[in-house]
C-alpha cells in the first residue's frame, strides 16, 4: 500500500512511477512528483519502481491563459 496525495492506494508489483501517474489520469510529461520527500526527476519516472510504503505528492501542470 502506498499513499498518493494523502490517499491510500494499492498498485501492482513492478509498477513504475510513470505507470502510477498514468493510472491516476495524468500525463507523465506534465507532472512534478515527490516521493518520500524527494523530487523524482521527470527523466527517471519510467525507471523508478513504486515500493510498498512510499508516500507521493503528485502535482500536474495545467495550461491556460
Amino acid at each position: 500500500m502506498i499513499k498518493v496525495n494523502g490517499e491510500h492506494r494499492r498498485v501492482a508489483a513492478g509498477t513504475s512511477v510513470a505507470g502510477l501517474v498514468q493510472e491516476i489520469g495524468f500525463d507523465p510529461a506534465r507532472v512534478a512528483v515527490e516521493r518520500n520527500l524527494a523530487i523524482v526527476p521527470r527523466s527517471t519516472l519510467a525507471e523508478v519502481q513504486v515500493e510498498d510504503g512510499d508516500d507521493y505528492e503528485i502535482v500536474h501542470f495545467v495550461g491556460g491563459g
